[in-house]
């Protein structure tokens, strides 16, 4: 059977986009089939498969299963949970719809963040036997702190509680406590079963307690108009289309606000002002772009624009800034790291950024702020985030678009994180960098040297500091500027207030690379010997200076050699367990893929491996070549 109406009278209607979340276990699929199915949505050939596959994999006996109708992944109706996110489209003659059926269990709390990302309302279920759960109050905050400002807590399988309004009302009451200060801007609470459809579409007979809206009801008439994105004008650029040297145009899709052909408009991470000469489409010219509208965008002067910039209204700017405060979601088992680098996407750019701290965590059961050094999966913190270069936003509660960014790994590439832009910090134009007499250039040109980092990096025992002292040596005594920083001398400076978590070993060499870079600005050799475990931060630090003044040279050292020779006696303190976190033992090191320099220690000398080091510099013109 087919009710649906046509595609054209669809699309004149009011559209709410929103989503359902809570904990595991909810009924989230269960509540959309049963919407689908009692709306008369459902059409027979997919009610014939939704049969067979009840009886494959369904959980409620011999009735149809209705959560597989969006459970579609076969390893989600394997284990009755949902993966990713289902988006389903439907029609009532009121309103249309866009719902996202978001996953419940904790490990995939990122798909709900994704789910949430762009909705306007959300479905809060809660079973009525369990009442208000660690998720529960981690999807509330998540949709609070992503901008869903209208919440229906539907509390689900109120039949299994024999239809008790005051267990309805102790749930409700509860979560009413604790949503006090999230900033929802209505909280609608309907009693429910999914399975058997009661106040779904219809208001049911028993709960004749309850006087409110069925859930369809409601969704067809609640007010979410404040969350429309209008505001200034917004748009991030896409692509530079330039397909001859006659033509010059900007693509990309309109964030916020209009533009009219003729407008004024900014680039604005320089502030210069143009005027549109045209708004391309594929239907050809017009007159007016609004939000969510794809366009090219031709300028009536040359400007410097690339992929990533953002053109806006000259009448209201967006902060232009390095530095900026934001809540984070992470989503990932890999651990966030104050000081590591990652990439951060903000609209179309892409962009080196950097946790400076961690302001606090928020505990998703009392919302209170804890002290904390790194994050883990599913925590939510606010944190202070410095980037390469100065990017262009808006805070996240002025415009969803604009003041949004996710956090990727530099090496594989995935994502690990979201954020929601608070207000930039104003660090970087309080303290602008000042201008010096003499630089780096005219400094080494003094030394008659070219200054470089040698990093020495290696399993503790492999042999760096014994190696890297030999160098040092022989290039005082041939006349060269040096200057050696050991890890062990670091900390007891520098470093003095570092372990050997993770996160401290981070920052160790955060601040280490700090410091070579000065000692390169200088015009020094720095010599470099740090364990330095993890690839992230080494890379890290040759980002910090020019090309060809990072030289990786790895020590390579197999462990049981490092243990045999244990010079301080510190593998066998770890192997009884006296030390914790070392590297080898019970915490990774990451060996160098590409080191400008491979030295295989076994069968060789110190001095033997300090000359071909010197002679791979010479090669570079670091040094001078000695006949």
């Amino acid at each position: 059977m087919e009710t649906r109406e046509p595609p054209g009278e669809a699309t004149t209607k009011d559209l709410l986009r929103f989503l359902t979340c809570g904990s595991v276990d909810d009924g989230k699929s269960t509540l959309i089939g049963r919407l689908l199915h009692d709306s008369r949505l459902i059409l027979d050939d997919q009610l014939s498969s939704l049969a067979a596959a009840s009886k494959r994999h369904g959980t409620t006996g011999d009735d149809i299963d209705l959560a597989l109708l969006v459970d579609g992944l076969e390893a989600e109706r394997e284990q009755g949970i949902t993966i990713d996110v289902a988006y389903r489209f439907f029609t009532t003659p009121r309103r249309s719809f866009i719902v996202a059926d978001t996953p419940g269990h904790e490990q995939y709390t990122r798909n709900m963040a994704t789910g949430a990302s762009t909705a306007d309302l959300a479905i809060l279920l809660i079973d009525a036997r369990k009442g208000a759960l660690a998720q529960t109050r981690r999807h509330s905050l998540i949709c609070s702190l992503l901008g869903v400002r209208h919440v229906v807590l539907a509390v689900n399988k109120i039949d299994l509680v024999s239809y008790q309004s005051d267990v309805f009302a102790r749930i409700v009451n509860e979560y009413r406590a604790f949503a006090e200060e999230l900033g929802f801007s209505s909280i609608a609470s309907i009693p429910i079963s999914a399975r058997h459809g009661d106040n779904v579409t219809k208001v049911s007979d028993n709960t004749p307690w309850y006087r409110g809206p069925s859930l369809l009801e409601y969704l067809e008439t609640v007010d979410v108009s404040g969350n429309a994105i209008d505001g200034s004008f917004r748009f991030p650029v896409q692509w530079v289309n330039r397909p001859h040297l006659d033509f010059r145009g900007y693509a990309g899709t309109v964030a916020s606000g209009t533009i009219n052909a003729g407008d004024p408009i900014a680039v604005a991470h320089t502030g210069k002002i143009s005027r549109v000469k045209e708004l391309l489409t594929p239907e050809g010219a017009q007159t007016s772009a609004h939000v969510g509208d794809a366009i090219t965008i031709t300028l009536t002067d040359e400007l410097d624009i690339g992929r990533g910039d953002l053109l806006a209204s000259p009448e209201s700017p967006p902060e232009v800034s390095d530095q900026f405060a934001a809540h984070m979601i992470w989503m990932s088992d890999q651990h966030f790291m104050p000081g590591r680098s990652y990439l951060a996407r903000i609209g179309t750019r892409t962009t080196p950024v950097t946790v400076t701290a961690i302001k606090y965590k928020i505990d998703v059961n009392t919302r209170e702020h804890l002290a904390a050094r790194t994050l883990g999966l599913n925590d939510i913190a606010f944190c202070n985030l410095s980037t390469d270069t100065p990017v262009a936003f808006d805070p996240y509660e002025q415009n969803r678009r604009t003041g949004s960014f996710i956090v990727i790994d530099r090496a594989t590439n995935l994502t690990l994180g979201a954020g929601m832009i608070a207000f930039g910090l104003r660090r970087a134009s309080n303290v602008p960098w000042q201008a010096t007499l003499i630089g780096k250039s005219e400094r080494a040109a003094q030394k008659h040297q070219k200054p470089a980092i040698i990093w020495l990096t290696g399993l503790s025992g492999a042999g760096k500091s014994t190696i890297a002292n030999i160098v040092e040596r022989r290039l005082h005594t041939g006349g060269h500027h040096t200057m050696m920083l050991d890890g062990d001398n670091l900390r007891h400076g520098l470093n003095r207030d570092l372990g050997f978590t993770e996160a401290d070993r981070v920052e160790n060499i955060r601040r280490a690379g700090e410091a070579a870079k000065l000692l390169v600005d200088a015009g020094l050799i720095v010599l470099c010997s740090f364990i330095s475990p993890y690839r992230s931060e080494r890379d890290m630090v040759r980002r910090l200076v020019s090309d060809g003044e990072f030289i990786e040279v790895f020590v390579d050292t197999p462990i049981d050699e490092c243990a045999r020779r244990d010079p301080k006696g510190l593998y066998a303190k770890a192997k009884a367990g006296q030390i914790k976190n070392f590297t080898g033992i019970d915490a990774p090191y990451e060996p160098p893929v590409t080191p400008e320099i491979h030295l295989q220690t076994i069968g060789h000398r110190p001095e033997q491996l300090a000359d071909l080091i010197l002679k791979k510099l010479a090669v570079r013109g670091i040094v001078e070549a000695k006949n």
